[in-house]
């Protein structure tokens, strides 16, 4: 019966609120990929598997346009811009367009008047083609990442929720002036000792009064700051974020304002009906795909430009992918509302399992969620229960 308090005693509440904002950045690239695979199986009933595959072209698609700017592995290039950034994004979404334009064209089209498993294991054969027929001609061994001088947004938003202590900081304040009183004694004394590690007695008593002084003054700091919330936005992150939610809003105009977007939620209902009505289905259809795997590649491209270090292989894709369909899955495959909200839930579950001290579990979590959620609502969180005889 005490398992439960004593998790809970465990647990670093002042950190929930960022942990919160975490998985809201994280969610939103889930989101971005899950827009692939519920447009494509809104308007074809199919679920496009080598979708984490267009994902990882637009990471190595970003990682060459970095290159060609200058941005290599020997760092010959220094400065950045955004205006280089834009132009990363812009051919990343491009090529991947284009690439999920040919997948429909050359391996999808021809099956499509096929059974429907027929498609199913084009799709994964298509994934795990890219996956290991990639390694023959993308750099893979060992992973490359884009270089972190691309992104010159590097510094921090800070929002304070709830300030620090004031009387502990103006005690810190002095603390401080007697750090730089008593280090400027030690650094004096250091001139006429034989070195720092053979000092006179003096100086030895110096030494110890400067660092004293140093771990009172970050005692008091820390004990000021101790009860303070400060949430930490790195720009990069929230330029994400607001990327993401830029192409959310265009796709969302696209899909219920266009004629384009009209044309397709006619082919969704009903290809026969469609062309009779004048739509060019295969048009329709290549032009979901295109938009889909733009999106997978802006994804791709933000996640691997603007968390630094990220490495890049072939398998880049497998494990967001996956995730991404869980969460259209989660929402309401086929249901756009569906698979924004279902790639913030993602996130936010992912960042809350790390935040509880289960970090191992972090993958585990997304398919636990699913089965919990589709136990209770077949359909997803957005999606219907309409029953399909097959």
């Amino acid at each position: 019966m005490t398992v439960l308090p004593d998790l809970l005693a465990g647990l670093e509440f002042s950190t929930l609120p960022q942990q919160l904002v975490n998985g809201i950045l994280l969610g939103a690239i889930y989101a971005l990929i899950a827009l692939g695979y519920t447009m494509v199986y809104g308007v074809l009933k199919l679920i496009n598997f080598a979708h984490g595959e267009v994902f990882m072209l637009g990471a190595y698609t970003a990682l060459f346009t970095s290159w060609s700017f200058g941005f290599t592995q020997a760092g010959s290039r220094q400065d950045s811009s955004p205006g280089i950034l834009i132009a990363m994004l812009i051919v990343s979404m491009t090529v991947c367009g284009f690439v999920g334009v040919l997948i429909e064209r050359f391996a999808y089209r021809p099956m499509r008047s096929q059974p429907r498993i027929a498609s199913l294991i084009t799709a994964i054969g298509i994934s795990l083609l890219l996956q290991y027929g990639g390694q023959l001609f993308l750099p893979s061994s060992p992973p490359p990442s884009i270089s972190d001088k691309v992104n010159p947004f590097k510094g921090n938003i800070e929002i304070p929720l709830k300030p620090a202590d004031s009387a502990l900081l103006a005690q810190a304040e002095q603390l401080k002036a007697k750090v730089t009183s008593t280090k400027a004694a030690y650094d004096e004394q250091l001139k006429s000792e034989k070195d720092s590690f053979n000092l006179s007695p003096v100086g030895k008593e110096l030494r110890t009064a400067s660092q004293d002084a140093e771990r009172d003054y970050r005692n008091a700091i820390d004990k000021a700051n101790k009860d303070a919330l400060v949430i930490t936005l790195p720009q990069g992150q929230v330029i994400m974020l607001v990327t993401t939610v830029v192409l959310m809003i265009i796709l969302t105009w696209l899909v219920m304002k266009t004629t384009a977007g009209r044309a397709m939620r006619a082919a969704s209902l009903d290809f026969d009906a469609a062309s009779l009505m004048g739509i060019n289905v295969n048009t329709v259809i290549a032009f979901t795909f295109f938009i889909g795997s733009a999106l997978a590649g802006a994804g791709a491209m933000m996640n691997a430009s603007f968390l630094g270090g990220t490495k890049i292989d072939t398998f880049f894709g497998m494990l967001p992918g996956v995730k991404a369909f869980v969460a259209a899955v989660l929402g309401g495959i086929g249901n756009i509302p569906g698979a924004v909200l279902g790639g913030i839930l993602m996130g936010l579950a992912e960042t809350m399992v790390i935040w509880a001290g289960y970090g191992n579990y972090k993958d585990a979590i997304a398919f636990i969620v699913l089965i919990v959620v589709l136990l209770v609502k077949p359909g997803g969180l957005l999606g219907s229960n309409k029953v399909e005889k097959v």
